[in-house]
């Protein structure tokens, strides 16, 4: 008899959408889903996935619900891939589909995202991911997932826990993305991937929002748009290495060539902008921001993009 472990999916949206199916494809994976927009689409057809690396898909969660507490269960793993928007509003939602042996897995954009649910759930082991995955749901219940396609993974250290309990759900929830069918690396300092990518979205997030620019139409716009690039950039940096995160500078050339390399392109924040929709301001810029001037950190171009960025949030409502 294999043993089932109970998922919860928190969060719905396409890169949400992308990891039920991941984990739906585990035989031990029994899945619930919290959707909010698509709720109707998902709980009448299912989920659809239509994947160039894995073509298509219809997955069928065990149960659809609206919140967490309408599932009336716990779960062995809350895995938490809404957009981090109000973070610290969530763990409270989940509370009701969690318990002392649950382990929280969260794979956002940003950092600073651990903190909310250690606040809350000081004994739980908690998986913080980073997500390189290009994905998007124009139709409810429809994404579409191109070849873009990895995660980071690794342990949010608890010292009232003992390491082996968080080796262990490492371990577990790492074979179910293998047998997903989807690569993955484990770090053993999962805060470095975190900060080099909030350096890549305080870059390219912001700059295709505040000008409408995709990024290659950024970069030759004025003889001074890659030196203001590559200095937040290093600002970024300044900050995390302040924090003790050991970021190296020759990260600016490696992001600057990669998006180069590829073809030009929005982000994900300025889609949310053009759409009215709340942006991921707080834990891209915010947290950056807040933690640079505490330690003293020069910062005033992120500063600035901070500031204008938060006032463009102010015309966005909740849908």
């Amino acid at each position: 008899m294999v043993e089932q472990i109970n998922v919860m999916l928190y969060g719905l949206g396409a890169i949400g959408s992308f990891y039920a199916f991941i984990l739906s494809r585990c035989k031990r994976v029994r899945m619930t889903v919290v959707a909010r927009s698509n709720y109707e689409a998902v709980k009448k057809n299912g989920l659809h996935i239509k994947s160039l690396n894995h073509g298509d898909h219809v997955v069928q969660p065990a149960k659809v619900v609206r919140t967490p507490a309408e599932a009336g269960e716990t779960y062995d793993y809350v895995v938490c891939a809404h957009k981090a928007i109000d973070n610290a509003s969530v763990p409270q939602q989940l509370a009701p589909a969690i318990d002392e042996n649950t382990c929280i897995v969260i794979i956002q954009n940003g950092v600073g995202n651990e903190d909310p649910f250690r606040k809350t759930f000081p004994k739980n082991a908690i998986l913080s991911c980073v997500t390189w995955v290009g994905a998007i749901q124009n139709t409810p219940g429809v994404v579409n997932h191109t070849t873009s396609e990895n995660t980071q993974i690794g342990i949010f250290p608890n010292e009232a826990l003992e390491p082996t309990v968080e080796k262990s759900r490492l371990d577990e929830f790492s074979s179910l993305l293998r047998e997903g069918g989807t690569p993955f690396t484990i770090e053993d300092n999962i805060q470095v991937q975190r900060w080099e990518k909030v350096v890549w979205n305080a870059a390219w997030n912001t700059l295709t929002t505040l000008t409408m620019l995709d990024t290659h139409a950024w970069l030759n716009s004025s003889p001074d748009s890659v030196p203001m690039t590559r200095k937040l950039m290093r600002e970024v940096i300044d900050v995390a290495r302040k924090c003790n995160v050991p970021v190296q500078y020759e990260l600016i050339d490696q992001l600057i060539d990669k998006i180069l390399a590829m073809p030009p392109i929005g982000s994900s924040m300025q889609t949310d902008c053009k759409m009215g929709r709340p942006m991921e301001v707080d834990v891209i810029l915010g947290t950056p921001v807040r933690k640079g001037k505490e330690l003293g950190v020069g910062i005033p171009t992120l500063e600035v993009l901070h500031t204008l960025l938060v006032a463009i949030n102010t015309r966005m409502t909740p849908r």
